[in-house]
Parts: structure tokens; sequence; C-alpha cells
């Protein structure tokens, strides 16, 4: 497979608190968040089922921004589709390379019912030049069972 690759990232999970949303000095939209995501493993020597949460951290740019701002608030489920990206700095302080890997955001589906927003169903929203819901996603018959998230999960 010379030549060839694929980075593609799929989530779906929790947002751990509201996205924050800036603007670049040209006026593109950037929004930030993070969102949890649950596992098992099954305790080697006690035998007992474990509980296990990963954070992500999602970069939404342009229209999806504004979306993911106006719509995604801390607890809601949403599923994104996007790519790895891990951007690199000297650490002032410490003279360190430091490294963060993040998911660009390149699809958006806003899940949940009317409890979540008001609305009937989640909303899509797909890359940069969406220009809102451009359509309504039915929700699934059976939701996968996920522990809820409570403020002691989040890392910051």
């Amino acid at each position: 497979m010379a030549g060839k690759s694929v980075n593609k990232v799929i989530l779906l999970g929790n947002l751990g608190k509201d996205p924050e949303v800036k603007y670049t000095p040209s006026g593109t939209a950037v929004a930030t968040f993070s969102i949890a995501t649950n596992y098992r493993t099954k305790d080697k020597t006690s035998g007992e089922w474990q509980d296990h949460t990963e954070w992500h951290k999602v970069v939404c740019w342009e229209r999806m921004a504004e979306i993911a701002g106006e719509y995604l608030k801390k607890g809601r489920s949403v599923y994104v589709e996007g790519r790895l990206q891990t951007r690199s700095w000297d650490d002032k302080e410490t003279g360190q390379k430091k490294y963060m890997t993040e998911i660009i955001a390149q699809d958006l589906v806003l899940l949940g019912g009317r409890e979540a927003t008001g609305e009937e169903s989640g909303g899509r929203t797909r890359g940069a030049a969406a220009g809102g819901f451009d359509q309504r996603v039915p929700q699934p018959e059976t939701a996968p069972a996920s522990t809820p998230i409570t403020d002691e999960d989040i890392p910051f």
C-alpha cells in the first residue's frame, strides 16, 4: 500500500463542558470541546468489571464551529467524524517540546431528543462549508448504554 493512507476518527460520546468558540484575526470561527467515551475491562485479579473514560479534544472550524457553539451543551451526546492532527510547540517554562493530538471534525451529528435541545431529533452538519443542518438524522431505536458523566470525570 505504498502511498496510500487513512486518517479517520469516529467518536460517539458526551460533551464534558460547553464548547469554547473563538475567532481568528480574520474572523474564522474555531470551536473546541472535549468528548468522553467509555469502555469496560475486566480486572484480572478480582474478576470485577471496571468502567474507564477516555477524553478526546475536538476542533471544529467555520460554520461547523458556530453550530457547535450554539447547539452543543455539557453532557449532550454527539457523533464526530474527523481526522487526527498533532501539533507541537516549545514550552516557554521548561524549554521542552510539547505535543497535542486532537480531532479535526469533518462531520458533526447532534444526538438527543426534545429533552436535549427542544428539537425532535438530532441535526447534522458536514464540512466547513455547511450552511446549517443539512439533514435530520433519525435516532437509533436502541441507544448504546452509557455511564453518566459527573464533574469528577472531567480532567480540567
